[in-house]
Formats: C-alpha cells, sequence, structure tokens
C-alpha cells in the first residue's frame, strides 16, 4: 500500500528569483520525517525541426555542472505565463526562429524526489528566421544537427542532458512511425 504523507509544517529557508527552498515536517509510515523541496516554476524545451531533418540546438556554459552542455533550447515559465508561450518566446530569443506550427510532445518531472519542477517538451516546425534576441546574460551557440545523429549521439552517451534526450527520443518516434512524413523533406 502506498503511504501518502500529510505535510504537518512549512518553512521557506530561501527564496530566490529561480528557486525557493522549503524544509517541510510530514508524517511518514513510521512517525514523521523532514522534506527539504525545491520550488521551480517549469519550463518548456523546444525541439525546433526544419524540413531537412535538422533540430537546432544549442551549446552553453551551465555553472551548477561547470561544463558547457549541448542542449536544445530551453527556459524557465515566467509568472502569468502559459508553457506554451514560454516556448515560443525562447525560441526567439535564443535561435532568432519563431514557429508557425507547435505541438506539446510530453511533459517531465525533473527530479520528483525534492523538486517540483516540471518541464513541457514541444515540437515546433514551420520556422521562420529572425534575430536572436538573447536575455542580457546569456551565451550561446546554436547549432543544428540530423535527428538521426541526434539520436547516435544520446544512445552512444555524448548527449548528457535529460531534458534534451528525451525530446529526441520523442521526435525520432514520431518520425519512425511516419506521424512526420508529410512535413519532412
Amino acid at each position: 500500500m502506498i503511504f501518502k504523507e500529510k505535510t504537518l509544517e512549512s518553512e521557506y529557508i530561501y527564496r530566490g528569483k529561480i528557486i525557493n527552498l522549503r524544509r517541510d515536517r510530514v508524517t511518514v509510515k513510521n512517525g514523521e520525517s523532514t522534506r527539504e523541496i525545491v520550488e521551480h516554476s517549469g519550463g518548456a524545451v523546444i525541439m525546433a525541426l526544419k524540413p531537412d531533418g535538422n533540430v537546432l540546438m544549442e551549446r552553453q556554459f551551465r555553472k551548477p555542472v561547470e561544463k558547457v552542455i549541448f542542449e536544445a533550447p530551453a527556459g524557465k515559465i515566467d509568472k502569468g505565463e502559459a508553457p506554451m508561450e514560454t516556448a515560443l518566446r525562447e525560441l526567439k530569443e535564443e535561435t532568432g526562429y519563431s514557429a508557425a506550427n507547435i505541438r506539446l510532445l510530453t511533459s517531465t518531472y525533473t527530479t520528483v524526489g525534492f523538486s517540483d519542477e516540471i518541464l513541457y517538451i514541444y515540437l515546433c516546425t514551420d520556422l521562420i528566421q529572425g534575430e536572436t534576441e538573447f536575455d542580457e546574460n546569456e551565451a550561446i551557440d546554436l547549432e543544428e544537427h540530423h535527428i538521426n545523429d541526434l539520436f547516435e549521439m544520446t544512445v552512444s552517451g555524448k548527449i548528457i542532458d535529460a531534458k534534451t534526450q528525451i525530446g529526441i527520443f520523442m521526435v525520432k518516434a514520431l518520425i519512425d512511425k511516419g506521424e512526420l512524413a508529410d512535413y519532412l523533406i
């Protein structure tokens, strides 16, 4: 039987621009325990697919892991913003492209053991090229790679970002099922 924990008390340890950290005292099967929870507004991930099978990708330095990460464009959902709005905004800001068609592929919690962050992964097609509108502190290198190459990079362990791995697998599955045959050249 699954035991649902009841929150007895909540206390904020930290409130920030991107995350909040909360400590909850909860009931557990054998009494009480403490949970440390990261609150996050969530984010949108963009799999921007061109008719030739190329996907827009980016490389940027990620301070928490001290590495340049190869990943799909993505960004935090702003207060009052719908996930799809975030996806379209981030696509424009980070790649310069806009999309005539957008479709939710899936959503995923990033780390359910300690965070409520959820990511919405979108497929954007019928792309229209424009100018990037980077946030003032962003330094991003934009690249294009064929979905088949991205799939191989993922299964070989070269792509280590989970949101990007999920997006690649979802797009590859749609292509393999023939669901994007009318779009791809």
